[in-house]
């Protein structure tokens, strides 16, 4: 049986990851008191019907939430195929959301009536169910399918049991990446942008790619990092890491971070990793 506890930012998602996890056969309980989880887990080994379950989890349970970590660890111990995803978001995106849906906050009583303290006082509350967590997403730029597509990326194209490893490319100018459990700035490399036949290209183009590693310092840098990554991977799958995020970074996300995150991305698959290449910021002007 596989389990996964839904936890996170008011705001961030929830719902939708509900949603998807509905749709691929999970079968899904809101708002649950985290010591009641092992109940349900029990009930669902002897009556042997439910093969997969979400649990979402999140300070709309008050005092209950306080028991999450504890609850966690006790479910851990017991060689459960138990998973967390863990949503969050911007400050801004949040209270945009909120104000656009006029819903209120859990915790609006709580911070006096102020919703950014509100937000503060829940990513404080948050802190060690970010640090358990196995998947972490920042919604704060995707659509709504985009995070739809995510998610199936994680719950369906991914072997729930061993490490999968998502490979993207990402512009500074359109924010810093932060589900990147590596991340990479190529800012330092040759840019593409300043050569007015490449600039409206990508590094999805050939004559960009061959421009962007035609230089030393990038098959340099790219070796470098291609020997760390390899050096680091299975240390990551000692560790019981589900997925490995790997980021590459350059000015507006177009040309030298996509050439990287292709390259880097083949590389990983030629070992026989299961990998995905996206590009955050690609089609962005």
């Amino acid at each position: 049986m596989q389990f996964v506890i839904v936890t996170g930012m008011s705001g961030s998602g929830k719902s939708t990851a509900v949603d998807v996890l509905e749709d691929l056969g999970y079968y899904c309980i809101d708002n649950i008191p985290p010591e009641l989880i092992s109940k349900f887990i029990e009930l669902c080994r002897t009556a042997n019907k439910i093969e997969k379950a979400a649990f979402v989890v999140d300070v709309r349970g008050g005092d209950f939430f306080y028991s999450f970590q504890d609850a966690v660890q006790t479910l851990r111990t017991n060689e459960l195929s138990l998973k967390i995803l863990f949503l969050e978001s911007e400050d801004a995106a949040i209270a945009r959301r909120y104000k656009e849906t006029r819903r209120k906050h859990p915790l609006i009583e709580a911070a006096g009536g102020d919703l950014k303290n509100a937000i503060r006082l829940e990513r404080e509350l948050l802190t060690s169910a970010k640090a358990m967590s196995d998947y972490y997403i920042d919604t704060s730029n995707y659509s709504t399918s985009e995070f739809r597509k995510r998610l199936f990326t994680i719950f369906e194209e991914n072997d729930i049991e061993h490490m999968f490893i998502d490979v993207r490319s990402f512009g500074f100018k359109y924010g810093v990446f932060g589900e990147g459990d590596l991340v990479f700035d190529v800012r330092c490399l040759p840019n593409p942008f300043y050569i007015p036949k490449l600039k409206h290209k990508t590094g999805l183009d050939p004559e960009v790619s061959g421009y962007v590693m035609k230089f030393d310092e990038s098959k340099n840098v790219y070796n470098k990092m291609a020997d760390l990554i390899d050096y680091m991977i299975p240390l990551y799958e000692k560790e019981g890491k589900s997925q490995l995020v790997i980021g590459f970074g350059c000015t507006g996300g177009k040309h030298r971070s996509v050439t990287f995150a292709e390259m880097v991305g083949e590389h990983l698959r030629l070992e026989g990793h299961k990998v995905r290449i996206s590009h955050r910021d690609i089609d962005k002007h």
